[in-house]
């Protein structure tokens, strides 16, 4: 589900065509099996997570920025995310999920339990248009490949309610299935399906950007956009943000 988004970093020209980025951004995840069908409908888990991202990599302009007023870019890179999914009960009280280790992580046996911070490798594409020398807007589309399946607390099969209820009490046992909520009363049998941890998470963002170039090196370049002439300072770092 779409949630807002707010992202700040800087962008440096390594050359024409390259440059180095590095951006934080906030935001949240969202997503309910009440917008699914059939084993979803049954599960009725849902979560939310807010998302602490920052990213280190380098961009790619297709086009020279010396010779034209925009260019399409992809980029890649490596970094760094911290998530906590939670959940709201039927009172409206807001639960934190991992502590209740709904699938037996941290105490049955094979199921050691995931951190929530973690590596991730962005990846994505956008334009940039040039509002004149220090000023640029764009729109891009980035994605983070993730290393693990428990972004939303939901990877594997469903640990042993008599061993969970044990192990973590009443209300991890109220988490790690919800059915009953919706009349499916019967909670799985310790094994049963509960995600499909073979399918990776990840999570993306569309972003309107806006940057400004704001300190410049003492070289310039002069080049020809179409048009006429212009000055075009390169080697330039320029700071970013989006949402």
């Amino acid at each position: 589900q779409s949630k807002p988004m707010f992202s700040l970093g800087a962008r440096y020209d390594l050359t024409e065509h390259i440059m180095a980025r590095s951006y934080f951004t906030y935001g949240a995840v969202k997503a309910s099996d009440k917008k699914g069908s059939g084993f979803m409908l049954q599960r009725n888990l849902d979560f939310t997570s807010k998302i602490l991202d920052w990213e280190l990599g380098a961009q790619y302009n297709i086009l020279n920025l010396n010779e034209h007023w925009w260019t399409p870019y992809v980029f890649a890179g490596v970094g760094m995310y911290h998530f906590n999914p939670y959940s709201i009960d039927t009172l409206e009280r807001k639960t934190f999920l991992k502590p209740l280790s709904t699938e037996g992580q941290g105490f049955a046996a094979g199921m050691p339990d995931y951190k929530l911070t973690q590596l991730s490798i962005p990846m994505g594409f956008g334009i940039d248009y040039l509002l004149g020398e220090d000023h640029r807007i764009g729109l891009e589309f980035s994605y983070r490949k993730l290393f693990t399946d428990y972004l939303d607390d939901v990877s594997n099969r469903y640990v042993n309610e008599a061993d969970l209820l044990n192990a973590r009490g009443a209300r991890a046992v109220d988490f790690a299935y919800r059915g009953d909520e919706v009349g499916n009363l019967q909670y799985p049998a310790g094994g049963a399906v509960r995600g499909n941890p073979k399918s990776k998470d990840g999570y993306y963002y569309v972003a309107l950007t806006y940057t400004f170039r704001f300190w410049f090196d003492k070289y310039k370049q002069t080049s020809g956009i179409p048009g006429g002439k212009r000055d075009r300072k390169v080697g330039c770092p320029s700071s970013s943000g989006g949402f």
